[in-house]
């Protein structure tokens, strides 16, 4: 007689239809964190659920999409200098952007310090050990 194995901890709160919450999340621009909330979940179990479903996988990335795609929507209509001008505040925009989807927006610059004509500062280093001497008063 073969004994049953009993899965262990709490059972998955995972339903498939989550991947069309998220998607619709998503298109009115919601973080992951704020997906998190609306499901009622940790974000632990999200990313959990991400591993382990396929298809949740791919509602995240369509998601992702679209959540991208609504913030560029509302910097386009709202971003604007003032009521009255229709001049984007590019400032504002950037910095938005830059922080919320940093693959795509962020500004990255890359410093090198060097020698004289792009040549290196340093080109070695020499270490040299001497005896103490015995007779040297402290």
């Amino acid at each position: 007689m073969t004994e049953e194995k009993r899965p262990v901890g709490r059972p998955s709160l995972y339903d498939p239809k989550y991947c069309e919450e998220v998607i619709a999340l998503g298109r009115i621009g919601k973080s992951i964190e704020q997906i998190a909330a609306n499901l009622n979940v940790s974000l632990r179990v999200l990313y959990d659920w991400r591993d382990k479903h396929p298809e949740f996988l791919h509602a995240l990335e369509d998601c992702k999409t679209y959540e991208q795609a609504w913030w560029e929507e509302q910097a386009a209509a709202y971003m604007v200098e003032n009521k009255e001008s229709d001049r984007l505040n590019a400032t504002l925009w950037s910095r938005s952007m830059a922080a919320r989807f940093p693959k795509k927006y962020r500004e990255s610059t890359k410093t090198e310090i060097t020698g004289a004509d792009g040549a290196p500062l340093l080109s070695g280093i020499q270490v040299s050990f001497v005896k103490p001497n015995d007779n040297q008063d402290a």
